[in-house]
């Protein structure tokens, strides 16, 4: 079994079926700097229909629910920003899609486009590749689908952190409906991803 696989195994073994949206579950972030962003997490939890706990267990591997990091908003060596670490393009991408303000940085609008990020990924992923392709990219991702490419060393360590994430919560699969109320992007696909 693969790397990828076996932490997507480890993660969805331990945990119960799922329906989203799921009532918030305050103990997931219990005692972690995520817990600070739950009423955030899980209004985008509820606007793209995925578990506030992949949100959760994203923002503690990314930033670990901080905002700045040594005086400074929180910014990878890469130039990944803000609590869910999203590169400028995807920033871009999905501030246009949401409509979301200037600020990378704002914590609710990171969150949201950090979320539907995490639902493009698995409707195109599925739940054992979305972590790692939202860490090494989509691109790299494909090409380590197709054994052209590696998965990298750090993305090997991000899937470690995701299974042992923040709670011991994490759920099966995202609701195929998305509240358009609420301006979803996603619409429902008619077959199952991988």
């Amino acid at each position: 079994m693969d790397l990828v696989s076996a932490a997507a195994a480890c993660v969805l073994f331990f945990t119960p079926p799922f329906a989203c949206p799921a009532p918030p579950n305050k103990s997931a972030f219990a005692d972690t700097a995520v817990a600070s962003w739950q009423s955030y997490i899980g209004e985008a939890a509820r606007r793209f229909a995925i578990p506030e706990d992949w949100i959760a267990r994203v923002m503690a591997a990314e930033s670990g629910g901080r905002l700045t990091l040594n005086g400074n908003p929180i910014t990878s060596p890469k130039g990944a920003m803000g609590l869910m670490q999203l590169m400028p393009e995807t920033w871009l991408v999905m501030r246009q899609r949401l409509k979301l303000g200037d600020d990378p940085y704002d914590p609710h609008d990171n969150i949201l486009a950090g979320a539907a990020y995490l639902r493009m990924l698995w409707e195109e992923f599925g739940t054992e590749g979305m972590f790692a392709a939202y860490n090494a990219g989509p691109t790299r991702y494909r090409a380590y689908l197709a054994g052209t490419k590696p998965l990298p060393v750090e993305t090997e360590a991000y899937l470690a952190r995701i299974a042992s994430g923040p709670s011991p919560h994490m759920r099966h699969e995202p609701s195929r409906i998305i509240n358009t109320d609420t301006g979803g992007l996603f619409v429902p696909l008619s077959s199952s991803p991988r």
